[in-house]
């Protein structure tokens, strides 16, 4: 309805100014026309007025005069008789006399006195000032009297009453009649005009608001929990636009409520196994069932791991929400990797001993620090070589490889895997635990999502990739931060930028 009233609006604001614009232009144009209308008139009264001074005329011949004008009164008789008539209806004759100055001969209209000087009384002819054109010479200007404006054409005659010929015609009459000629036309027009603006608005409106009344019902379901509605609005222009950005914004969401539901899902199961061996034990401790003291120091010991993971697995879901939605604030600085990963690695070797893995640490003797939070690269760094300990075949080695170059340093943690391989397009999400893992009760699944998140949030990325024959790669990439240390003797001899110990929690 809006666009319908805007539209409607516009076409009539445009109507009214192409039509003001064309009266004016034709009023403009008549104003010429009238006065090129005086100038002809004006040739054709001034050849009589030369020759009215006669009162009879020979019968045998025209052309001799046998009695002549000797005054004012009868010069004027003769002039009203015979030449007012030739003079068009609406047009002024003022004739001048041979005063000096001259003064008010003749005024067909009455209004100004006759005899009163051009330069007293008759103060309206004083714009008889333009220079003559043609021969003989015509005058063109505009005076006003009683307070309306006239346009004339004034030439000299110079007989015995009469010095100067003014015709005269008022703009309003002009004006007025440019306007009953063209009222009716615009009218029409413009109401041709209007209809059809309408017409064409109510198309266009109709083409407009269909889409947009799809996009405004899909949005209400959406809202309603119609997490599947798509609209099926297409096309390159706005609207098409907003249809195809509102289905990707339904896909999200159907997305967002999937994961959702799913992580709620596996929450509940992860939760499950031990809560159930939390509640089985310490009934059998108190119902008595338990007798030897082994049992129950089993039983103890079963309670005390079972707490343990539910507490880990909370502080991880924890640390997820508190990522993921920015509420963990980083302490970014220059870090340097290379000191870091050989304390990370002097920290997992014996475990990797214990599987008869070999750690093999490669990294430039030139490196670049990296821009990152020292805590979170220790969390980051110490779980990846968990990880890579804990699912490597064993006898197999762990390699870990740094690259560094156009402001990025790349830290690489490769390892043999067991058949059937994870799946790198999901080993970030949260739960998702390879097949070959699926019987370990060591962890929930949600610390790659973890370090994912806190990868991202330093402005780095963390990618996964299978290498044949039968490796996982993970790829931990970090801006890097300031020059290289300047040499390898500094790097060994420098104080350490972390020292491992409790991990801080936020």
């Amino acid at each position: 309805m809006r666009l319908l009233l805007a539209t409607v609006g516009i076409a009539a604001v445009s109507l009214v100014l192409s039509g003001t614009l064309t009266w004016v232009l034709v009023s403009q144009l008549e104003l010429r026309n009238a006065q090129e209308e005086l100038g002809r008139n004006l040739l054709v009264v001034a050849s009589e007025l030369r020759n009215a001074t006669c009162l009879v005329r020979s019968r045998v011949n025209p052309r001799h005069c046998l009695r002549a004008a000797t005054s004012a009164s009868q010069y004027l008789g003769i002039v009203e008789f015979q030449i007012s008539s030739q003079v068009g209806g609406g047009t002024r004759m003022i004739l001048l006399d041979r005063a000096n100055p001259p003064g008010v001969l003749y005024d067909s209209a009455g209004q100004l006195p006759v005899g009163a000087p051009v330069g007293t009384g008759a103060r309206v002819l004083e714009p008889l000032t333009p220079s003559p054109t043609g021969r003989p010479p015509v005058y063109t200007g505009t005076f006003r009297s009683h307070r309306a404006v006239w346009d004339f054409v004034a030439t000299p005659i110079d007989n015995r009453f009469v010095s100067l010929l003014i015709l005269a015609r008022p703009q309003s009459s002009i004006t007025a009649q440019a306007t009953s000629q063209l009222l009716r036309p615009i009218l029409i027009s413009g109401a041709a005009a209007l209809g059809l603006a309408l017409l064409v608005t109510l198309a266009l409106s109709h083409t407009i608001t269909r889409p947009l009344r799809e996009l405004r019902g899909a949005a209400e379901d959406l809202a309603a929990g119609n997490y599947g509605r798509r609209v099926g609005v297409t096309g390159d222009d706005e609207i098409g636009v907003v249809g195809q950005a509102f289905n990707r914004m339904a896909e999200a969401v159907e997305r967002a409520r999937a994961q959702q539901r799913d992580f709620l899902a596996n929450v509940s199961h992860e939760l499950k196994t031990p809560l159930t061996s939390l509640i089985g034990f310490s009934q059998a401790l108190m119902d008595g069932s338990l007798r030897s003291e082994e049992e129950k120091a089993r039983a103890a010991a079963i309670l005390h791991e079972e707490a343990q993971r539910v507490l880990r697995m909370s502080q991880e879901l924890l640390d997820l929400a508190r990522v993921e939605a920015g509420q963990i604030t980083f302490n970014l600085q220059a870090v340097d990797l290379g000191v870091l990963l050989k304390q990370e690695v002097e920290l997992i070797r014996p475990r990797a001993q214990r599987r008869g893995l070999e750690i093999r640490l490669a990294f430039p003797a030139e490196l670049h620090p990296v821009h990152a939070d020292p805590d979170r690269l220790h969390q980051i760094l110490e779980n990846l070589l968990d990880n890579s300990v804990k699912y490597a075949r064993p006898g197999t080695p762990v390699g870990i490889a740094v690259a560094d170059g156009f402001g990025r340093v790349r830290t690489s943690v490769v390892n043999q895997v067991s058949d059937p391989a994870p799946d790198p397009a999901r080993l970030f999400e949260r739960f998702y635990r390879a097949a070959h893992s699926r019987g370990s009760a060591s962890g929930a699944g949600l610390g790659l999502a973890i370090c994912r998140e806190l990868a991202l949030a330093q402005g780095g990325s963390l990618t996964a990739e299978l290498i044949p024959p039968g490796a996982l790669a993970v790829h931990l990439e970090l801006p890097a931060a300031g020059p290289p240390p300047s040499s390898a003797r500094e790097r060994q001899q420098g104080p350490p930028v972390f020292l491992p110990g409790p991990r801080r929690r936020s």
